[in-house]
């Protein structure tokens, strides 16, 4: 059974930095994809980055190019998202996710098969 739980949310001041982390256990296929996607209030869910385990190649959106950094340890089967310069509108339910993607991957959410139950951000002005 695979787990997915995100860690390292919390308040920070506009400008500040936050790290999230996600630990995936139980996941057998050695070619995955595992995404950050996030869902502020009132909003929908909307994908921030996503990283193919095996080839290491990364994928941003607006919403998280030139401010984010996501990486993968393979070893700790540790996912982190390195968010800088962090603005009162990244305010959101950060997830954690995963899939297995057969060589390539997506940002779309309804490939994603695996989910955490999300880590608060709130990013005050």
């Amino acid at each position: 059974q695979v787990h997915v739980v995100e860690s390292g949310g919390g308040s920070v001041q506009a400008g500040g930095s936050l790290r999230l982390s996600c630990v995936i256990s139980g996941y057998t296929q050695s070619s995955y994809c595992m995404g950050w996607f996030r869902q502020a209030p009132g909003k929908e869910r909307e994908g921030v980055a996503r990283i193919d385990r095996s080839s290491g190649s990364t994928l941003y959106t607006n919403s998280g190019e030139g401010r984010f950094t996501i990486s993968l340890d393979n070893a700790k089967n540790t996912l982190v998202l390195q968010m800088n310069n962090l603005k009162p509108e990244d305010t959101a339910l950060y997830y954690c996710a995963a899939y297995y993607g057969g060589g390539s991957c997506s940002l779309i959410q309804a490939d994603y098969t695996y989910w955490g139950q999300g880590t608060q951000v709130t990013v005050s002005s």
